[in-house]
């Protein structure tokens, strides 16, 4: 079956780009008055590995410098980039790349370095295991079958297969890989010189946790990226972010408060520009971890937070409550799920049948990560805090705490209970729900026979309508099982440069060939 086949089969819009195409959609040429751009971030790469992380605003940095093998919009089929056509067989897909991609070192990118690559992500015996396996449950394997012809291996659906590998296929050149130890060890470094992919920009300056500056790659294949120098920088703090937009320090911040927003439209020469996200808070309660094993106990902690109560006070009503893992727009969101409203006798008399009446739990959250995160969570403690026969207090930390008790799965009963985002970039529910509650996830936090049976079954769903109808499904029983406390689904608010031309993304990712000065 080759794509265009599948895309009729699937219903997914779409098709193959050419060069012309997709080099177009690398923005201005830089033709503008500036030819530099600052952008900071909530949360640092903590790593300089490309694959050994799933937090948004890493991303946001690798994304520039390992090149995206596909341009992606949330929800529809990935249109080429470096892969230039591919077709589907019996439970594979065979890719053709461009054959004239270089590395930043001046290496031609091969098959093999995409292949090998692949397998670094769901194969421990090619290096560290990675995060990134949570995106990518179907994909099972690859293999270079010539210079320039990858063939991935998969399970279930094609479709399922392409917004897995259509989100999280990126290249890192083989060799060098192995040189720096990528086989058997974290790769590490302090300089410049530990990045090597194919993206329109290459590092010039790193310094670990604050900064990295990177350059138009002049060897790039593609149209000439839109700035000739880019800055990541950080600023956990929210009103840190807001200033350095206001004050000129910096052209772009991300995750401004409600609060700042009116500050930034009236500075002269800014604005905000907002996007509801495909990003859902939540609370995770590990379930086999006492209290949380109990299913009354979990649903009672739904009925004792006020959802609205909360985007109200902490958001300035910047949000909405959320029923189920998948937001709405995403494929197999279910329209007919009500969110939990609180009700204080009804989480009381939960906890009662549960047997843990009298329980002190800690509820752990990051600071900056999100929206008013440690707001939200010291609100969501004094709610649950509230109830006779449960005590609970918030604990808040630095983001790596609670992504590291989100990567530990059900092996790292430490945190059981603690607030995190996760945004479901790929436009599809499984990318919701399989890295949480399957064996093998990625991030599996829940572990229940009758759900991950469900997410199996709808894996091999070839028919869209039927396999949207499990994901409705799927997402019922979870609202039921109450696996986290469902909060709110997040709004994307940026500060910016008013000059700047350039629309925020429902999946969040900051591509700056998108675009123009």
């Amino acid at each position: 079956m080759d794509r265009r086949t599948l895309l009729k089969v699937t219903g997914v819009a779409g098709s193959t780009v050419g060069l012309s195409a997709v080099a177009g959609c690398l923005g201005g040429g830089g033709d503008g008055e500036t030819d530099e751009i600052t952008i900071t971030l909530s949360e640092f790469p903590d790593t300089v590995d490309p694959i050994d992380h799933i937090t948004g605003d890493y991303f946001d940095v690798f994304d520039h410098i390992y090149e995206p093998l596909f341009n992606v919009q949330p929800g529809e089929a990935p249109e080429g980039r470096v892969v230039e056509d591919w077709s589907h067989g019996d439970g594979s897909v065979e890719m053709s790349l461009r054959d004239d991609v270089q590395f930043h070192d001046g290496q031609d990118l091969t098959a093999e370095d995409v292949a090998f690559t692949l397998q670094r992500q769901i194969d421990a015996e090619f290096g560290p295991a990675s995060s990134q396996v949570a995106g990518l449950g179907s994909i099972e394997g690859a293999e270079a079958v010539d210079e320039t012809t990858v063939e991935f291996q998969y399970s279930g659906a094609a479709a399922l297969a392409e917004y897995e590998f259509g989100n999280y296929a990126r290249a890192m050149n083989a060799e060098w890989t192995r040189e720096q130890g990528g086989e058997e060890d974290a790769i590490a470094g302090s300089s410049a010189d530990i990045f090597n992919g194919t993206g329109p920009y290459e590092v010039v300056d790193f310094t670990p946790d604050t900064k990295i500056v990177l350059e138009r790659f002049d060897d790039y294949w593609g149209d000439e990226a839109p700035f000739e120098r880019v800055t990541f920088n950080s600023d956990t703090e929210s009103n840190g972010r807001a200033t350095a937009v206001e004050t000129g320090s910096s052209d772009m911040s991300i995750n401004v408060l409600p609060q700042d927003t009116q500050t930034i439209n009236d500075n002269d020469g800014t604005e905000v520009r907002r996007v509801t996200s495909f990003r859902n808070i939540f609370c995770v309660m590990k379930n086999e971890s006492e209290p949380f094993d109990s299913q009354e106990f979990r649903q009672a902690m739904n009925y004792a937070v006020d959802n609205q109560a909360i985007i109200d006070g902490s958001l300035s009503s910047f949000g909405s409550p959320m029923s189920q893992p998948s937001p709405p727009g995403v494929n197999g969101h279910n329209p007919d799920l009500e969110h939990y409203s609180q009700d204080i006798e009804q989480a009381e008399q939960l906890v009662e049948e549960s047997g843990y009446a009298g329980v002190e739990i800690e509820l752990t959250a990051p600071q900056g990560r999100y929206l008013n995160d440690a707001a939200v969570a010291e609100r969501v403690a004094d709610q649950i805090d509230q109830l006779e026969n449960v005590s609970c207090e918030p604990n808040i930390v630095d983001f790596g705490v609670v992504s590291d008790a989100n990567s530990a799965g059900m092996d790292n009963y430490e945190i059981p209970f603690f607030l995190i985002g996760w945004g479901v970039i790929t436009g599809d529910t499984d990318y919701a729900v399989s890295g949480f509650f399957q064996e093998g996830g990625g991030v599996q936090t829940f572990r229940d026979e009758e759900l991950d049976s469900a997410i199996t079954e709808s894996q091999g769903i070839d028919d869209p309508d039927e396999r949207e109808q499990a994901l409705q499904d799927i997402n019922e029983m979870a609202r039921e099982k109450a696996p986290w406390i469902f909060l709110h689904q997040q709004e994307s608010i940026y500060g910016i440069r008013d000059d700047i031309e350039w629309e925020p993304r429902e999946d969040e990712n900051i591509w700056v060939w998108e675009m123009n000065p």
